[in-house]
């Protein structure tokens, strides 16, 4: 591991999971049967159950790692599941990893049956598309997660969302990810959780 990383892992990696984590469980229908999709090693969806122990989660992501979850692998680009399988979908910092980001979103949409929540980025600020750049880069270049930097501003999200026929039921850029010292830089106006009310016919 560099020491960029190892910085990373010891001052931010565990605050941001925790605060994600709190932000996301709070978002979740009772007894929520979810699809966390990009699930990563499955660590963050733990720490929602951990507050939620009454949702359910199932996991997919493109890579095969050692995941805590019931876990699939599948690269999103069609999901193995019937149209409303589920009744949330997460997308926590997978948009922007995709090939397609609205094809993914539109696959999110199709197997949610009532919300999509998604955690990711905001490129309007001064300077965002290089900053994001690179903490992608500490936080994944590592485990061989694809990089196309994929950083919207606020407007295209929602145009994504109108194209969709999608609903946005809340917007929340206050998230509390890092330590206050380092928010002024890694935080604010960077980041948001948004949840979505799919459109009827995705349902």
């Amino acid at each position: 591991m560099s020491l960029v990383a190892s910085l990373h892992r010891r001052f931010a990696q565990t605050s941001r999971r925790q605060a994600l984590a709190a932000a996301v469980a709070q978002l979740l229908p009772a007894g929520a049967r979810t699809l966390d999709l990009g699930c990563g090693d499955g660590t963050l969806a733990e720490l929602v159950l951990q507050a939620r122990p009454d949702v359910r989660i199932v996991g997919v992501d493109p890579l095969a790692r050692s995941c805590r979850l019931p876990f699939a692998r599948c690269d999103g680009a069609r999901l193995p599941f019937r149209a409303g399988a589920f009744d949330a979908v997460l997308l926590l910092d997978v948009v922007h990893h995709a090939a397609s980001p609205r094809g993914l979103l539109g696959e999110a949409g199709r197997v949610a049956r009532s919300v999509v929540v998604i955690k990711d980025h905001l490129a309007d600020r001064l300077g965002a598309r290089p900053l994001l750049g690179f903490m992608d880069w500490v936080g994944n270049a590592r485990f061989g997660v694809s990089l196309p930097h994929h950083y919207w501003r606020k407007r295209e999200w929602h145009a994504a969302f109108d194209t969709l026929g999608w609903t946005v039921t809340t917007w929340n850029e206050r998230l509390g990810l890092y330590q206050p010292a380092l928010r002024p830089v890694f935080e604010h106006g960077l980041h948001f959780v948004a949840t979505l009310r799919p459109a009827p016919s995705n349902a």
